[in-house]
C-alpha cells in the first residue's frame, strides 16, 4: 500500500483575519482531500501558517498546522526541513501577494520560501493567483528564475497569464479561475416576502485612506462619503441594508485593516443592520448568500456573492478585480482608481435595479469560472499521480 502524500501548503492560511486567504485555502484543502479521494491515497497536508490570534477555521487529522515566524524561516530544522520532507509545496501566494507593490519585505521572505523548495529538490505548485505587477529589475528577475523552476503554474486570470509570458516564464500556464468560486457555504433558507437585501461589504483599510492614510490606492473619490451616499440610497429604495465585514482584525498592528469596527460604526449613525464577526469564511459565504443584492471594495467578498448567485457590483482598487472577473466575461466591476464618486455611484446603483439580468450574467461567467479551474484539478492531479512512493 502506497504511503501517504506529504503535501505542504506556503502563503495560505487556516486562521488569517483576512477571510479572502482563508477561502482560498479552505478551498485548496478540500480540492486536495476530493484529488486524494480519486486517487484511492491519503494525503497529509502542512500548512505553513500565519500567527494570528483566531482559531482555525479548517481541521481534520489529515491537517498539521505549523506556525510560521522568522525564526522558523531561518532554521535549518524549520522551513527548509519542512519542504525537504515534502512530496510538493504549493503555494497561492495569499491571493494576490506575489508582486512589489506591497513592499519588498513581503516580497522577500515570498521568495525565499519558494527558493527553500527549490534548493530542497521538492517541485512547486503555483496555484491560481495573481501574478504581478512587478516594476523592479531584481524583483523581475528573481520571478522569472522562480517561475521557471516550478513544476506547475496556473494564473487565475488572463491578465496573470500575460504577466508570466513578460516575465519571461516557458512553460504551459494553466488558465485556472480563483479557488474561492468553489468555497463551501450553507444556503440560507429565507423566504421571498419582504424588502429587498443589500449587502455593502465595507473595507476599514478604505475607509481609513489605505495604510499612511494618504489615499494609497489612489482612489479618484471619496470612499466614506461614498458609502454614506450608497446606504442612505438603498434606503431610500426601501431596502434592508446589511453592512458586511470581511477582513476582522480583533487587535494588533494590523487593525487599521479592520472591516468590523466601521461597519458597526456606519450601522449606528444610519440605523441599519451590521453582519457579525464571522468565525470561517464560510460563515461569510453562507451570510452573503442570503442577500438580494451586494457590493463591496474586498475582492473575496464578492466572490462570495458571485459565487452563491448574488448579483454584484465589486467596487475595485486594483487591476485584480478586473482581470478576475473580466476574465470569466462579467463586466460589471467599477475601477474607483479611474472613475469618479457619482460614477461608481451610478455604476452600484443601475447593477441594483438591474439585479435580475446581472444575474442571468453572472451564470454564464460562473460556469467558465468553474470549467477554468477544472483544469487546475486535472494539471494538479497529474501531479500528484506522478509522485511515487
Amino acid at each position: 500500500m502506497s504511503r501517504a502524500l506529504r503535501v505542504c501548503l506556503i502563503f495560505h492560511s487556516t486562521r488569517s483575519d483576512n477571510l479572502g486567504v482563508g477561502a482560498l485555502t479552505v478551498s485548496e484543502i478540500a480540492l486536495l482531500r476530493k484529488l486524494g479521494a480519486k486517487m484511492g491515497r491519503e494525503i497529509a497536508i502542512t500548512v505553513l501558517d500565519w500567527k494570528d490570534a483566531r482559531a482555525p477555521y479548517v481541521a481534520g487529522d489529515d491537517l498539521t498546522l505549523i506556525e510560521v515566524d522568522g525564526a522558523f524561516l531561518k532554521s535549518p530544522k524549520g522551513l527548509f526541513a519542512t519542504v525537504k520532507a515534502s512530496d510538493l509545496v504549493i503555494d497561492i501566494g495569499g491571493g494576490d501577494s506575489f508582486a512589489d507593490i506591497y513592499g519588498a519585505k513581503r516580497l522577500i521572505r515570498m521568495f525565499w520560501m519558494k527558493f527553500a523548495a527549490h534548493l530542497a529538490g521538492t517541485p512547486l505548485v503555483v496555484a491560481p493567483q495573481t501574478i504581478g505587477p512587478f516594476s523592479k529589475r531584481w524583483s523581475k528577475w528573481l520571478a522569472g528564475i522562480t517561475l521557471n523552476r516550478s513544476a506547475l503554474v496556473a494564473a487565475r486570470d488572463d491578465r496573470s497569464g500575460e504577466a508570466l509570458r513578460a516575465l519571461g516564464y516557458r512553460g504551459d500556464v494553466v488558465a485556472a479561475s480563483d479557488l474561492a468560486l468553489r468555497l463551501p457555504y450553507q444556503p440560507p433558507e429565507l423566504g421571498t416576502d419582504g424588502a429587498p437585501r443589500v449587502g455593502i461589504n465595507v473595507s476599514g483599510l478604505l475607509m481609513a485612506g489605505g495604510y499612511q492614510g494618504g489615499n494609497d490606492f489612489g482612489m479618484r473619490l471619496d470612499y466614506p462619503a461614498l458609502i454614506a451616499r450608497l446606504i442612505e440610497w438603498f434606503k431610500g429604495q426601501g431596502a434592508e441594508v446589511h453592512l458586511v465585514p470581511h477582513v476582522i482584525v480583533a487587535s494588533g498592528p494590523m487593525v487599521i485593516e479592520d472591516d468590523l469596527r466601521a461597519c458597526e460604526a456606519l450601522a449606528r449613525e444610519h440605523g441599519v443592520i451590521c453582519a457579525p464577526a464571522f468565525d470561517s469564511p464560510g460563515a461569510a459565504k453562507s451570510y452573503i448568500a442570503g442577500l438580494d443584492f451586494f457590493t463591496g471594495a474586498r475582492m473575496h467578498a464578492c466572490i462570495a456573492a458571485f459565487s452563491s448567485g448574488v448579483p454584484v457590483v465589486p467596487m475595485a482598487y486594483s487591476r485584480k478585480f478586473a482581470g478576475l472577473f473580466g476574465t470569466l466575461g462579467y463586466t460589471r466591476t467599477v475601477d474607483c482608481t479611474n472613475t469618479g464618486g457619482d460614477g461608481v455611484f451610478a455604476a452600484v446603483t443601475e447593477g441594483y435595479l438591474m439585479r435580475d439580468t446581472l444575474a442571468g450574467e453572472m451564470k454564464e461567467a460562473l460556469a467558465k469560472g468553474l470549467v477554468r479551474l477544472g483544469a487546475y484539478d486535472a494539471a494538479l492531479l497529474k501531479l500528484l499521480e506522478s509522485i511515487r512512493g
